[in-house]
C-alpha cells in the first residue's frame, strides 16, 4: 500500500485496497474541496499500527481510510459490525478527504466530536423538501467546538467550517456520534 505520513487529527485519503497512495502533503496542495460524498458500510477493523481504519462499504467493497492517532483511537472504540458513514470530499479526481465519520444510533442526539486539531464552527440548519444546502434555509445555528470538544446540531442539516469561517450545511444529522476529522469552508 506505499507509504504515507501521518497528519495528526486529519484523515489523508481514502483508498481502496489496490489503489495507489498519495503523500499527505498531497493533500494540503489541492484547491477547494468541489464535491461531497459519502461511504455507507460497517466497521471491519482497526489497524492502529498503520493508522488505518477498513469498512466495508454497502456495495460490498473493502476500503481503508487513513487518520491521525486520535480519530483511529476513537474509532477504535466501536466494534467491528458498527454501521458507519464516511463523510468525504472529492478534493481532485483521485484526490478524497474525510470531513467525518459517523456512527449512526451511537448518541439520542447528533453529537460532533471535535478531532480536527483546532476549533471548529458547527452550522445547522433545516432541508428543505428533504433537500440540505438550499437557500433560504432558516434558522441556521452556528456552535463553537474547541478541540476535543463535543457539539450537537439542531437542525436537519449541518456542515462544519474552521472556527471563523463559513459553510453551507449540506449534510442530513441523523442520530449518533459524528467525529469531525476536516472541516472545509
Amino acid at each position: 500500500m506505499g507509504s504515507l505520513r501521518s497528519a495528526v487529527g486529519v484523515a489523508i485519503l481514502l483508498l481502496p485496497l489496490a489503489a495507489p497512495t498519495l503523500e499527505a502533503g498531497e493533500q494540503a496542495k489541492a484547491g477547494p474541496p468541489r464535491s461531497q460524498k459519502s461511504v455507507y458500510g460497517t466497521l471491519e477493523s482497526v489497524d492502529r499500527s498503520l493508522n488505518s481504519v477498513f469498512m466495508k462499504s454497502n456495495s460490498g467493497e473493502r476500503v481503508a481510510w487513513r487518520f491521525g492517532d486520535a480519530v483511529v483511537e476513537e474509532v477504535a472504540r466501536f466494534k467491528p459490525g458498527d454501521a458507519m458513514i464516511v463523510i468525504y470530499r472529492q478534493v481532485t479526481p483521485s484526490e478524497k478527504r474525510a470531513t467525518a465519520i459517523a456512527f449512526p444510533g451511537t448518541a439520542p442526539a447528533a453529537r460532533y466530536v471535535n478531532k480536527t486539531g483546532s476549533r471548529v464552527m458547527l452550522r445547522s440548519a433545516p432541508d428543505i423538501a428533504g433537500v440540505c444546502g438550499q437557500p433560504g434555509a432558516t434558522p441556521v445555528t452556528d456552535s463553537t467546538i474547541p478541540d476535543a470538544g463535543t457539539g450537537e446540531a439542531s437542525g436537519a442539516c449541518w456542515c462544519c467550517a474552521p472556527a471563523e469561517g463559513s459553510c453551507t450545511p449540506g449534510n442530513k444529522t441523523g442520530q449518533g456520534i459524528a467525529l469531525l476529522v476536516s472541516c472545509f469552508e
